[in-house]
């Protein structure tokens, strides 16, 4: 095993804290601990894609890729921590596994675990699947935020990446992986139709500028929004229920005029039916923030004032989901976190209202004022990336730093 880690004198840095309590435990020879460390958290082994897709859906046992080490007898398994991943390229894809499916399904021909080989921490354990089933019963359990500490940490592709912290921490993978992986290529395939309905590329592509053009969300929901902040900034504060019913139906009946005298046709749209919604939505917005604010999560008197980043942190994600599938490339994975970070600044002017924004988009569209698990674990994650000192919400500033760029 490599512990040393130096090249050219720089002692090597671990990529996350799994690789940390990893090489730790290895340095002190801690293999009880290195087990359960390695049980508590999820694993990655290679393979090339086009077998990937070969495999996908035929019911067949994962394709693993074993080798020979001249140092070792027999043969072993390359397997990768979360942290540790190569940087993504288009023909070689990592499937999620974790070591108590391998206790069970390994075979019999593989002696050693070849874990993050050809890294500084590179590790080989012997293929004892007993050891491993025992060490799955007591795993270390990771932060719920995770953080990749060779990962962007601040400037803008680090702000774009941040705007899905919300989503991520929830779903406990790192918020700042630009080659998405945790949830392996395959997983990621089906994840995406299943709950996004895409399956390629074009779907992809159609997908995420929707999210970045914010037009996934209701529309019913940013008009209410937008009359509150237009009356917020006309008459300098926040206005009554009352008061915000009856200018949100007077601006429809307005534009419902506006519509009539263009074209000289009655609108093609039930005007009843449109009023009844907006008013029923701003019951729904009320409603919300008032549990919002007896839940600590929205200051005294504060209001929402925009949905827009309930897509734009679903936008950061599905940059970084595209890769994972292999829909994307690393170029257009970039660009689109980093608009993503760019469209948000346009809307709102911290991380308090734009998360604030996520919480109330996410229950409009799921949680139907149930207050369950659709709300109650942002509630989580919000407080998480509230007070973890790994928060991009603490160390990430929400406006773009201008550093001195004088050329020398």
């Amino acid at each position: 095993m490599g512990t040393d880690g130096s090249a050219e004198g720089i002692p090597w840095q671990p990529p996350s804290a799994v690789e940390q309590r990893l090489y730790d435990a290895a340095n002190s020879a801690d293999w009880d601990t290195f087990l359960a460390v390695l049980a508590g958290t999820d694993l990655f082994l290679p393979t090339s894609r086009e077998l990937a897709d070969a495999t996908a859906g035929s019911g067949r046992p994962f394709p693993y890729t074993p080798f020979h080490d001249e140092r070792f007898k027999g043969l072993s398994l390359p397997v990768w921590t979360r942290g540790a991943l190569p940087r993504p390229v288009a023909d070689r894809v990592f499937e999620r596994v974790e070591l108590q499916h391998l206790a069970r399904a390994l075979p019999r021909s593989i002696r050693w675990l070849a874990l993050n080989p050809g890294t500084p921490a590179e590790t080989y354990l012997p293929a004892d699947t007993r050891r491993w089933r025992k060490a799955a019963r007591h795993p270390v359990a990771e932060d719920q935020l995770k953080t990749l500490w060779n990962g962007p940490r601040s400037g803008p592709l680090a702000h774009g990446m941040a705007c899905g912290a919300l989503l991520m921490v929830n779903n406990g993978a790192p918020w700042n992986q630009l080659g998405w992986q945790s949830g392996g290529y395959s997983e990621e395939r089906a994840l995406l139709r299943r709950w996004w309905g895409v399956g390629g590329r074009p779907g992809w592509q159609r997908m995420q500028q929707r999210l970045l053009r914010c037009e996934v969300i209701s529309p019913a929901w940013e008009f209410v929004l937008r009359v509150r902040q237009a009356m917020i900034l006309e008459y300098g504060a926040v206005p009554g229920p009352g008061q915000w019913r009856e200018t949100t139906e007077r601006v429809v009946l307005s534009r419902t005029a506006d519509v009539v005298d263009r074209t000289g046709k009655p609108p093609g749209f039930d005007l009843d039916a449109d009023i009844a919604l907006v008013q029923d939505v701003i019951g729904r917005v009320l409603r919300y923030e008032a549990r919002f604010r007896a839940d600590g999560l929205l200051d005294q008197g504060a209001c929402v004032r925009s949905v827009v980043s309930w897509d734009l942190g679903r936008a950061s994600c599905m940059a970084r989901w595209g890769l994972g599938a292999r829909y994307s490339s690393v170029a257009e994975t970039e660009a689109a976190v980093l608009r993503t970070g760019a469209v948000a600044r346009q809307a709102y002017r911290s991380w308090s209202e734009f998360a604030m924004g996520y919480v109330l988009g996410r229950c409009l569209h799921f949680d139907s004022e149930g207050f369950g698990d659709w709300y109650t674990e942002m509630r989580e994650a919000h407080r998480i990336l509230s007070t973890h000192q790994e928060s991009p919400w603490l160390s990430v500033p929400w406006e773009q730093e201008t550093a001195d760029r004088t050329e020398r």
